[in-house]
């Protein structure tokens, strides 16, 4: 009983964060809703025993997120909690498409007959299903998964060197020219 309330509660939030995603008018309010969906999309999975998609979904999205402010603070120059913005273009093809695709996708999951299952599963799910996506990369993965972390670290450490707390610096002021403004053409009446 607790695991249906606790998978209902995940669902419920995945879908309101879903739907936060395109009613609210801030990147970075935008950009969490889309973590929180995701994040509860993966404990959901978790919920099916599936540890290993369902931490690599946790763990993609949130570093995905990271990524995605280091480019709105470093390369377009924004505050992503301040500048409000639509992330909806085309509302109405888009609103086609979407419920296009949900009739389709729901349609598939209630009138396709399910296969029934065949062999046995693995002892060890995780183990398997890694081997199954990476093959031999396993190894490599592993190795490369905390250098891609402190590489995020790192940039976003260069991207705003300052840190959280102190103010940006004051850019000096310009400098006016001694002689004052300059005048051009004829004052007086004569040629």
């Amino acid at each position: 009983m607790l695991t249906t309330v606790l998978f209902i509660v995940l669902a419920l939030v995945a879908v309101a964060a879903g739907i936060a995603v395109f009613r609210t008018d801030s990147m970075a309010r935008a950009t969490y809703a889309l973590a929180a969906s995701f994040v509860a999309v993966g404990a959901m999975l978790l919920q099916f025993n599936l540890d290993y998609i369902g931490v690599v979904t946790i763990l993609m999205m949130v570093m995905e997120m990271a990524i995605m402010a280091i480019f709105m603070i470093m390369f377009m120059g924004m505050n992503p909690a301040l500048m409000p913005m639509s992330m909806v273009h085309n509302k109405r093809g888009s609103l086609l498409i979407a419920g296009g695709v949900f009739l389709v996708l729901a349609a598939g999951a209630l009138l396709v007959p399910w296969p029934a299952r065949r062999g046995a599963p693995a002892p060890d799910l995780t183990v398997s299903l890694g081997e199954a996506i990476m093959g031999n990369k396993m190894l490599v993965m592993l190795t490369v998964s905390p250098l891609l972390f402190a590489t995020l670290v790192s940039a976003l450490v260069l991207a705003n060197p300052r840190g959280r707390y102190r103010p940006y610096p004051k850019l000096p002021a310009p400098k006016q020219s001694e002689s004052g403004p300059e005048h051009h053409g004829h004052t007086g009446g004569g040629h």
